[in-house]
């Protein structure tokens, strides 16, 4: 009886002391962390959103080819897309919430610009998103609403406003940066440049006295000192391969590429007519040219992407066509992956310059953008100069912007994720060929369909952003907000 006593009061005592703590206090599990240090979050932010090499975009945009089968995206047939950056999302609002904790005004800076990206990225897919309401999952919303795009750009433009003024050289310390090292000014000028991006990307709102798309433009770039900007390449959004598995470029190694991938006729007829020398760095010369030299423009060609498959597998029998250059599924460090550049943001001044957005010279622009884009693909300084000075590359008084279009859609090859495509779009520059090939019978998609799952778990929500935007229909052919008439 002593025995059984003596257990039975051990065990009241443990009981009592337990009963000390809180309930919550009993539930942490060890094993499963709350928080997190900002810079293993940011690390993993970066790798995703500036990997954005997207062979899907290049046929979509007429710059590339694929043979083994009917693409979807070169033969327009898309359909639904997803809603998969919303997980990257999380990680931004984590990141937002451990830069809080941690009082660093550089990491709340990054959440917002990376917040503003993942919306911006969704909202050009789709149209009307989640935003406001977006991931609060961990508050029990499962159901959000679904923000207007109009509320979604005025939601971004604030974020990146907010970003620039709070980063700064006593904003905090960033680690885990592996863009730019913590170096606060240059991610300043990609916040800032990026928001010259986004309003560009609103240029036909630009009467839009809410939006105020053309004031804003201005002001960011009449005030370097409050809003620099990206100066050179060195400041590219920029996220460099290393030759270890895991790391490497994102096409190393790919069989297809080396065997199904070939350039767009379209393209590479535009690059040969103007004696580009980044033909002799995207291209591969193809079989019928290749006792030709390399620099000789008649040793390429390309393959029609709106043509029948059966077309272009005939004239590859027969050697034509070039394939894409080795490099990229050869050399395992290549180039960088571009989530925004140097170049890019010296063709948007450009385009602003003719549109009278701001004062400013639009041939200087435009020749600083070529050559950014030259030197990032190995071209020389010389080289580039020398194709500046042809008359049919000068910018000149006739259809500015068109050129200014036509040399940015160059310039993005095999980087930059989509955006080639949503300025053709945006533009109607330049023409993206079309036939009875084509899968979709409106043309050229304008958007993609709203996730499945949206149906079965959102179908309300879902059905009155369908409602206000197009007439109740999820149609890729219809027209979203951002390029309305």
């Amino acid at each position: 009886m002593k025995l059984v006593s003596k257990i039975y009061l051990l065990g009241m005592l443990g009981f009592s002391l337990a009963s000390c703590e809180s309930f919550e206090d009993l539930q942490l599990d060890p094993n499963r962390p709350v928080q997190a240090e900002p810079s293993l979050i940011l690390t993993q932010i970066e790798t995703n959103a500036f990997s954005s090499v997207s062979l899907g975009a290049a046929l979509a945009s007429r710059q590339l080819i694929y043979t083994n089968s009917v693409s979807e995206n070169q033969y327009y047939g898309w359909q639904r897309a997803s809603f998969d950056d919303y997980n990257q999302l999380r990680q931004v609002s984590k990141l937002f919430e451990e830069a809080e904790r941690k009082d660093n005004a550089s990491y709340r800076a990054i959440a917002l610009f990376f917040r503003a990206y993942y919306l911006v990225e969704l909202t050009n897919v789709f149209g009307d998103i989640p935003a406001s309401e977006a991931v609060l999952g961990s508050e029990g919303n499962f159901t959000p609403v679904y923000d207007s795009q109009e509320r979604v750009f005025q939601a971004v433009l604030a974020d990146l406003d907010q970003a620039n003024q709070l980063m700064g050289p006593d904003s905090g310390e960033i680690l885990g940066d592996i863009i730019y090292d913590g170096d606060y000014l240059k991610w300043k000028r990609l916040i800032n440049s990026f928001h010259l991006r986004v309003l560009m990307s609103l240029s036909l709102r630009e009467n839009d006295a809410d939006l105020d798309v053309k004031g804003k433009f201005n002001s960011i770039f009449s005030n370097p000192t409050q809003y620099p900007l990206m100066e050179s390449n060195a400041d590219n959004g920029a996220l460099n391969y290393v030759d270890i598995e895991g790391n490497r470029y994102p096409t190393f190694n790919s069989n297809e590429l080396r065997t199904a991938y070939y350039m767009e006729k379209s393209f590479v007829d535009r690059l040969k007519s103007l004696n580009d020398p980044r033909l002799f760095v995207f291209a591969d010369k193809e079989i019928n040219g290749r006792n030709l030299p390399d620099s000789d423009l008649s040793a390429y060609s390309g393959l029609g992407g709106a043509d029948p498959l059966s077309t272009n597998t005939n004239l590859l029998l027969e050697g034509t066509g070039s394939p894409i250059d080795s490099r990229y599924h050869s050399d395992p460090i290549n180039q960088p992956s571009l989530l925004m550049g140097y170049a890019e943001l010296e063709f948007t001044l450009a385009e602003a310059s003719v549109r009278q957005w701001i004062s400013s010279s639009a041939e200087e622009h435009y020749k600083n953008a070529i050559i950014g884009s030259m030197l990032f693909n190995g071209i020389t300084l010389t080289e580039a100069e020398q194709y500046l000075s042809q008359q049919s590359v000068e910018l000149g008084n006739s259809n500015p912007i068109e050129k200014i279009l036509t040399e940015k859609h160059t310039a993005f090859f095999m980087n930059s994720g989509w955006e080639p495509f949503y300025n053709q779009r945006r533009t109607g520059i330049p023409v993206f060929s079309l036939s009875d090939e084509i899968i979709n019978s409106g043309g050229i998609p304008k958007r993609w369909m709203y996730p499945q799952s949206e149906i079965q778990l959102n179908l309300e929500n879902l059905n009155q952003a369908l409602d206000r935007q197009f007439g109740g229909e999820d149609d890729i052919n219809s027209l979203p907000w951002i390029i309305r008439p």
